[in-house]
């Protein structure tokens, strides 16, 4: 795609980040680091919300930052850098995904071994094991159940409610990093939203246990 020098000096005059790469462009390492500090704990952390597993998102992150250095030389500074790093986040984190589903790993409506160890959604697990009027329901129990809804929503789902909410993207940018545009995303993120009100409601309002077999479109 086709950059204009105007907008190419835009995103390079108002992002701290784009002169960064600009500098990794032209082989500079120090800059490179100073990128990677800047985003890994941001990129390791949308990773495992993305795929349910931290020791995973370890090295989907680090895959990321490969990649982004490999594609250096192509930089061309046509958006926001995050913009740019998440859409090649989205990729690695799809692809990710699609493994995970052919090999039976991972259970998106949150009925994933204990034997694993470090996945997220046991406390989730036992967070909804039984019934628990809201007034009882502490604040970490209440996150594992936040994270057990959104591991039920799909993967578009989840990928579009992660950039809104925890990384504060606009439509736009999200539709950028998705390959959407704008009025697609407001639909996704609005389906996203009623599946999510869908999972939780009973058990926040009335203390029911959330609803396995949950297949969100």
């Amino acid at each position: 795609m086709s950059i204009s020098d105007s907008t190419a000096q835009r995103y390079t005059a108002h992002d701290p980040d784009v002169r960064l790469m600009l500098q990794v462009r032209d082989d500079d390492a120090q800059a490179f680091e100073e990128l990677v500090g800047r985003y890994q704990q941001r990129l390791v952390s949308l990773m495992t919300r993305l795929v349910g597993r931290r020791d995973m998102a370890d090295d989907l992150a680090q895959d990321v930052f490969l990649r982004v250095y490999r594609a250096r030389h192509r930089y061309v500074p046509g958006s926001k850098f995050s913009t740019w790093m998440y859409t090649i986040a989205h990729n690695v984190a799809a692809n990710a995904l699609r493994g995970l589903a052919r090999r039976r790993e991972v259970n998106l409506v949150g009925r994933t071994s204990g034997e694993q160890g470090a996945d997220p959604m046991d406390g989730a697990a036992l967070a909804a094991s039984g019934l628990m009027p809201t007034r009882q329901l502490e604040k970490a129990e209440l996150g594992e159940v936040v994270k057990m809804a959104v591991m039920a929503l799909s993967e578009r789902q989840r990928m579009a409610v992660l950039l809104n909410k925890f990384e504060h993207m606009s439509y736009e940018e999200i539709a950028q990093v998705m390959e959407l545009t704008p009025s697609a995303v407001k639909s996704l993120l609005s389906r996203a939203r009623a599946n999510l009100r869908e999972v939780l409601d009973p058990y926040l309002q009335q203390g029911t246990r959330v609803a396995e077999g949950t297949d969100p479109a």
